[in-house]
C-alpha cells in the first residue's frame, strides 16, 4: 500500500526537460496554479523538497506540481534568474505570480495552499499567518543598515522610479541592500500597510522608513541624505579586504556546508581533500561583490580560488593543478 502511495505521488509531480515542454506546459495549465521547482541532482536539499513536493501534489490535486533540472534547461533558469536551488516558481494563467528561494518546507506549503485558494482564507485561519508576515517584515526592514524595497535589482530595475532611486544611491556611493518586491507578492502588498506607504521603491534607514522617490529627491536637494544614509567603501577596497581575509579564499554559489552549483561543489571537495585550511564567500549573497570581482581578477565566472589575495583561477585550474601534485604547495604558500 506504502509503495503504491509513494509511486501515485511521484506520478503527480511531472518533470520538465526542454524549453518548448516548459512552454506547452504553461500554456496547459494556465487555468491552473502551476508550481515548478529548478533542481539540482547533486543538491540533497533538492531531494528533500521533491518529497514535501510529492505530499502537496496528494493533497493538492488541482494544484500541477513539476521539476524542472536547472542546469539542464538554462534558458528557462536564466529566463527567470534562477541562481541557485532549489527555487520554486508559481504560475497562474502563464504568468509568474511568486516566488520561494531555499528550501523552506513550512513557506511552500504556505504557499501552495494561499495560491490554490485564491486567497480564500477563513479570517481564523488567517491570523497567525499575519503576525508572522509583521515579524518577517520586520527582519527585512531591519536586514542591512540602508534597504531598498524595489520593483526588480539595482542591476536590472523593473520601473523608471526604481531607476532613479538606485541611480540617485549611487551617485551619493550609498551603502544598500535591495529587496525585489516583484519574487514576493506577500512583502509586496504587507510592506505597503506596515509602513503606511503605498507605493515603490521604498527606502529604509536603521529600520525607519525614509521614504519614496520624491522624499530622498528632496533630501538630495538639501544636501541630508548624505548625512543620513550609510557610506559605502570603495568597491575595489572592500574586494581586496576579502580576497586577504584568509590565506586561501574561495568565492563560489553558496558555502562550506551547501554548495549551490556544481562547480562550487567540486571545487569545495577538492579543498576538503587536501586538508588545508579555508574560508569561503557566497557571492549569491552579494551582487555588488559578485558583479565587481569578475572585473578585479578579469576573470568572468564561479568559483575563483584565491591565495594570499592573488587569483590562482578557477575549477579547471584548480583540477590542473591537482593533477600536476601542485596544488598543494600553492595552497600552503610555497610557491
Amino acid at each position: 500500500m506504502a509503495a503504491g502511495a509513494a509511486q501515485a505521488a511521484a506520478a503527480a509531480v511531472e518533470e520538465v526537460g526542454s524549453v518548448g515542454q516548459f512552454e506547452e506546459l504553461l500554456r496547459l495549465k494556465a487555468k491552473s496554479l502551476l508550481v515548478v521547482h529548478f533542481w539540482a541532482p547533486w543538491a540533497p536539499q533538492c531531494a528533500q523538497m521533491n518529497e514535501v513536493m510529492a505530499e502537496l501534489a496528494k493533497e493538492h490535486p488541482e494544484v500541477s506540481f513539476v521539476k524542472l533540472e536547472a542546469e539542464g534547461v538554462p534558458e528557462v533558469s536564466e529566463k527567470y534568474e534562477i541562481s541557485s536551488v532549489p527555487t520554486f516558481l508559481f504560475f497562474k494563467n502563464s504568468q509568474k505570480i511568486d516566488r520561494l528561494d531555499g528550501a523552506h518546507a513550512p513557506e511552500l506549503t504556505k504557499k501552495v495552499q494561499r495560491h490554490a485558494s485564491s486567497g480564500s482564507f477563513p479570517p481564523s485561519a488567517n491570523e497567525h499567518p499575519k503576525e508572522d508576515l509583521n515579524l518577517r517584515l520586520k527582519k527585512l526592514i531591519h536586514a542591512a543598515p540602508c534597504m531598498l524595497f524595489m520593483k526588480g535589482t539595482p542591476q536590472e530595475p523593473r520601473c523608471g522610479f526604481s531607476k532613479q532611486m538606485v541611480e540617485i544611491l549611487h551617485k551619493h556611493n550609498i551603502q544598500f541592500s535591495s529587496f525585489d518586491i516583484f519574487s514576493d507578492e506577500e512583502v509586496r502588498q504587507g510592506l505597503k500597510t506596515y509602513s503606511n506607504w503605498p507605493t515603490y521603491p521604498q527606502l529604509y534607514v536603521s529600520g525607519e522608513l525614509i521614504g519614496g522617490l520624491d522624499i530622498i529627491k528632496e533630501l538630495e536637494a538639501s544636501e541630508e541624505l548624505d548625512k543620513i544614509c550609510p557610506k559605502a567603501p570603495k568597491l575595489e577596497e572592500r574586494l581586496k579586504v576579502l580576497t586577504n581575509k584568509a590565506s586561501v579564499m574561495l568565492f563560489m554559489k553558496g558555502n562550506k556546508q551547501e554548495a549551490k552549483c556544481g562547480f562550487s561543489k567540486q571545487i569545495l571537495e577538492i579543498l576538503n581533500s587536501t586538508g588545508v585550511e579555508y574560508e569561503t564567500f557566497d557571492i549569491l549573497e552579494d551582487e555588488e561583490v559578485r558583479q565587481g570581482l569578475k572585473a578585479y581578477s578579469n576573470w568572468p565566472t564561479y568559483p575563483q580560488l584565491y591565495v594570499k589575495g592573488e587569483l590562482v583561477g578557477g575549477l579547471d585550474i584548480v583540477k590542473e593543478l591537482k593533477e600536476n601534485g601542485e596544488l598543494l604547495p600553492i595552497l600552503r604558500g610555497e610557491n
